[in-house]
């Protein structure tokens, strides 16, 4: 009976202890794969989703295991990032990226609350003004890479960042905090707009779920 209890407390203290560590999983989507039709085409988020974010999952866990990273959260590796090696670097910032960016789309048509529009209104002069600076440095992002709308310092700036960098990286030259996030890698609108990447980003601003940006902004000011 003893041994029975010691081998039943020995297993529970090896499933506790595994789930101390950061054993991280791919979010389900928050809509199908073709809600988001015709902006973004049902192939591209079935590829996107199930092979390019579940890749960085995977990749992720590989890269942390028995490494001092491997108990800590996506935001706290994120914030210490030098000295990691870049595997760690790509597919942490693979899989927070990603996972933002589902959530701050909508298969249903948003607009911006009137308390959202002059927060906006106010870093950038107009809603207007701000969809085309952020536009355009989505354009202009050489190659791979992101177009952020971030909180720093209590105000709204537009950054960018290549590859699978983000604002929260210690190893980035512009921090903040993201509040909307564009991917702009080709495997995120290639099969639909091929090369024309104006008018993917011209067309992603129709699913821009602009409650969960104003959630987002709220939070950070918390």
């Amino acid at each position: 009976m003893k041994l029975k209890t010691l081998l039943i407390t020995g297993l529970l203290f090896v499933a506790v202890s595994n789930q101390l560590k950061a054993q991280f999983t791919l979010p389900d989507l928050p809509y199908g794969y073709d809600a988001l039709e015709p902006v973004i085409d049902k192939e591209t988020m079935a590829l996107h989703h199930g092979k390019h974010h579940a890749g960085y999952v995977s990749n992720l866990n590989a890269a942390i295991k028995g490494t001092a990273l491997e108990t800590r959260s996506l935001d706290q590796i994120l914030g210490s990032l030098k000295g990691a090696s870049l595997a760690v670097r790509n597919n942490a910032g693979g899989h927070y990226n990603h996972s933002l960016f589902w959530k701050i789309m909508s298969p249903k048509s948003t607009e911006p609350s009137a308390a959202l529009v002059k927060l906006i209104s106010k870093d950038f002069g107009s809603m207007d003004a701000f969809k085309s600076a952020f536009a355009d440095s989505a354009a202009k992002r050489f190659g791979s890479g992101w177009a952020w709308l971030i909180v720093q310092d209590g105000k709204l700036k537009i950054s960018s960042t290549p590859n699978q960098d983000n604002p929260l990286m210690d190893v980035v030259a512009e921090k903040g905090t993201p509040v909307l996030a564009l991917d702009v890698w080709e495997h995120a609108y290639y099969l639909k707009y091929q090369n024309k990447r104006a008018d993917y980003i011209s067309s992603w601003w129709k699913v821009v779920n602009w409650k969960a940006v104003e959630e987002l902004y709220n939070q950070v000011k918390k």
